[in-house]
């Protein structure tokens, strides 16, 4: 068996995490941003080269936490439209 050398020392308090901020809301945010923001009741979401269902599940996840109850998020032949409820 090897041996392997090290110390171990008290310390009071762990040091800060270092590094970038964390992200705070969604990059999805914008856009739920601008709709809401605009005076369409119905708008098709388009140019963001995700797949329609993985669009729409991000969107309905930003609406919640930003607990946004009036759009209705919603796919149709592979695409998503956003509607004010």
């Amino acid at each position: 068996m090897s041996d392997v050398s090290f110390n171990i020392e008290p310390v009071d308090m762990k040091p800060e995490k270092e590094g970038p901020p964390r992200r705070t809301g969604s990059k999805y945010d914008p856009i739920i941003e601008a709709f809401l923001e605009s005076q369409h009741s119905l708008v098709r979401v388009e140019g963001t080269g995700r797949d329609a269902y993985y669009l729409s599940m991000q969107l309905r996840k930003a609406l919640d936490r930003k607990e946004v109850n009036s759009v209705a998020v919603s796919v149709r032949n592979k695409q998503v439209y956003l509607e004010k409820t």
